[in-house]
């Protein structure tokens, strides 16, 4: 019987430490108002020259299809 008793305790540790990750997700996400890892960036407001490249390319082939 002590057997299963060890096995019982050793399941619970190996349970513990695999979801520890999730719980930590959960107090966090709860923490801070649905906000979980703080305040970020917003995205598109910053300026990139990758987007500003990407736009043009977008409105360069917009106005091939438009003449056609």
């Amino acid at each position: 019987m002590g057997g299963v008793t060890e096995l019982f305790f050793i399941m619970i540790l190996i349970a513990a430490f695999a979801f520890a990750p999730l719980g930590y997700f959960i107090y966090r996400f709860t923490k801070e108002s649905g906000k979980p890892f703080g305040e970020i960036e917003p995205h598109g407001d910053s300026p990139s020259a990758v987007n500003d490249f990407a736009e043009k390319a977008i409105k360069y082939v917009q106005g091939l299809f438009a003449k056609k």
